[in-house]
């Protein structure tokens, strides 16, 4: 096979010692790798490979140190605006809560990160999982191996959504810590009223993480498909992005009402029902539905354009 034969749709095989030297020569030991455990045939060994080649990407370690900044230059900021009787100077009334209870930066952070620092980050990295190998040349060594396109999209998209998870839990450890560093902490009032002691908030606000991780999974798999669309990475970030701004410009108009349940992005700001008592489910299983349509469409669109297009690169 030359190398500007197309990859059959069905996944041709090929023998391993063309498959090593094609991907050394293609300067990537990590798709090498990736090859390899693929060859094995184990799912387990395959997302492992795929995880580790994700995270010790340095964009990859540059989009979390980005993450991370977010709640530190927030905490910071207040800090240097609070005057000596603890009142706030400029800003949003929540900005003031952060000044007796460091620990509501974490909340504050997170309510910042995702109507847009979270979905760059995720959009990032789910419009990199198929363009990336393909712009790198790598791609087209992945599928020779005897394990098809499926499986290899289902990692590629796993790989995607424990970024989400991780992303979302550095906002929220590093402004629990940036908070507690900066300010005193103690018992949390609820947005219900009620307080809280800190055990039972840190499990609170490792439930808004999740909420916030299953809120990204729908941008995740428009990520993935529009990925499958080019071989340039760029342009399957960019459109994953725009996507999400323009969803949550359409959630703001109010002649767009009728669209908003619809929309992957209307119910992203709904982790604040988990900061009462009794904690309000409703807007956490409606999110789920919503964001699991969106990974049965865009999964299955994924799927139907890569497992029917001719691979070249």
């Amino acid at each position: 096979m030359s190398p500007a034969d197309p990859i059959p749709s069905d996944g041709a095989t090929a023998s391993s010692a063309a498959d090593g030297t094609a991907a050394s020569s293609a300067g990537v030991p990590s798709s090498d790798a990736l090859a390899t455990e693929f060859r094995r045939g184990s799912g387990l060994a395959l997302l492992g490979s795929e995880v580790v080649v994700l995270f010790r990407r340095v964009r990859t370690i540059a989009l979390l140190a980005a993450l991370a900044l977010i709640p530190i230059l927030l905490a910071v900021a207040v800090r240097v605006t609070t005057d000596d009787a603890g009142s706030g100077g400029r800003g949003p009334a929540f900005l003031g809560d952060i000044t007796q209870n460091g620990l509501f930066v974490s909340l504050t952070a997170l309510t910042v990160a995702i109507p847009l620092f979270l979905p760059l980050t995720v959009g990032v990295v789910a419009g990199d999982t198929i363009a990336g190998e393909a712009s790198l040349g790598t791609l087209r060594y992945l599928l020779v191996t005897p394990v098809g396109r499926v499986r290899l999209l289902l990692v590629k998209y796993a790989g995607a959504a424990l970024f989400c998870l991780v992303g979302t839990l550095v906002v929220v450890v590093v402004g629990a810590i940036a908070g507690a560093a900066l300010f005193p902490v103690g018992p949390v009032t609820l947005l219900s009223g009620q307080t809280i002691g800190l055990g039972d908030y840190a499990g609170r606000m490792l439930l808004m993480a999740l909420y916030v991780t299953v809120s990204l999974l729908g941008l995740s798999a428009i990520g993935l498909f529009a990925s499958t669309l080019t071989s340039v990475p760029v342009g399957a970030m960019a459109a994953t992005i725009v996507l999400s701004t323009v969803a949550q410009i359409v959630d703001a108009l109010p002649q767009l009402d009728f669209l908003d349940p619809w929309l992957f992005t209307h119910y992203w700001l709904g982790f604040a029902d988990l900061l009462r008592d009794p904690i309000s489910w409703s807007n956490f299983a409606d999110n789920a539905l919503l964001q699991a349509g969106y990974i049965a469409v865009f999964g299955a669109l994924a799927l139907g354009r890569f497992t029917t297009k001719d691979v070249l690169s």
